[in-house]
């Protein structure tokens, strides 16, 4: 897909923390999981972080990302061992790959590399001026559609406010591993008894300012079948809507997934990477290739890391070709 604009999405309900699990039945959903559009209204008041840094922000929850977290993620690194959270760019045509990378050699010592990285097939990192409802961003942004094209770039929540690049602690969710199966099948949801099940199997738990990583198979699916149909409009296993108060209750400052962290079918459409992007503020890197990070951190029994990378700071941008980088 090319990049958008515009996106429409409903809004959050109201999250109730008791203790580090409970969240309230009216907030969280029911015991089936279901959440109804009129939860998901609610949610968008009572869930949102707009103004909580200030109605000028731009970065959401990476404000959450202190220079204390960053010394904490550096303290993770204990033999100096990387790991790239990348897929290599593609240049093939598919069914999930639409748009594929181009590369053309200018010359023996020049190459020039073009990309429409939104999408389900490229690892990117989306800004907060990806996603909007109704023509409105994060913490309020509502730009007028025909000067942004004019301008050639947003006004605000632009990827170029990372331009420093990103140093916090890392957190794999393995769910196809909690399984015990190589990967999830498609239209599998998450829920939060999935994610605090594997907290207590790999003795990790998600906190303020974390990236949060959860691996759904995607990409060894692919190895084993071949390319086939993801998208909003298919069939994918990922993150189930009542999973969004719990989201919101963890405080994460980023999430990653190997597609764009939404389960579907759903009956709100790519809620969770929606949601996360327009009223969390949480920055989203879609499309990870988590398959060696997995390998990695089983072979260490680690699940926590140190995550670093650097988008590309285009003024103004959507969001930027990716490659996080996690060192145990």
């Amino acid at each position: 897909m090319t990049k958008r604009l515009t996106v429409a999405f409903c809004v959050l309900p109201a999250i109730v923390a008791v203790g580090s699990r409970t969240i309230d039945s009216q907030t969280r959903g029911s015991t089936d999981h279901s959440v109804t559009t009129a939860q998901y209204e609610r949610w968008k008041k009572d869930l949102s972080n707009w103004g909580r840094w200030g109605k000028d922000d731009e970065i959401g929850t990476m404000n959450l990302i202190t220079p204390a977290k960053r010394k904490q993620a550096a303290a993770l690194v204990k033999e100096g061992v990387s790991v790239s959270l990348a897929s290599d760019p593609d240049t093939e045509k598919s069914v999930d790959n639409p748009n594929p990378y181009e590369h053309q050699m200018q010359g023996i010592g020049s190459d020039r590399w073009g990309v429409s990285y939104h999408g389900v097939a490229h690892t990117h990192l989306d800004s907060l001026a990806h996603i909007n409802e109704s023509g409105v961003f994060f913490n309020g942004y509502k730009p007028d559609p025909d000067a942004v094209i004019k301008a050639n770039h947003h006004f605000k929540n632009s990827i170029h406010n990372l331009k420093d690049g990103i140093v916090t602690r890392g957190v794999l969710m393995d769910i196809p591993r909690l399984k015990g199966v190589p990967y999830l099948e498609q239209g599998t949801p998450i829920y939060v008894e999935d994610l605090e099940a594997w907290e207590k199997q790999a003795g990790v738990k998600v906190g303020p300012g974390d990236a949060l990583f959860v691996r759904t198979g995607v990409w060894a699916r692919r190895k084993a079948v071949g390319p086939y149909a993801r998208g909003r409009n298919a069939k994918d296993a990922g993150l189930d809507p009542s999973v969004i108060p719990w989201l919101k209750q963890r405080d994460i400052a980023l999430m990653g997934s190997d597609h764009p962290q939404y389960v579907s079918p759903s009956n709100i459409t790519a809620a969770a990477h929606d949601f996360a992007l327009v009223y969390l503020g949480v920055h989203l890197i879609d499309n990870c290739d988590l398959e060696a990070l997995s390998a990695a951190a089983a072979a260490r029994r680690r699940w926590d890391f140190m995550l670093t990378m650097a988008p590309i700071p285009v003024v103004g941008g959507t969001g930027s070709p990716i490659n996080p980088i996690a060192t145990f």
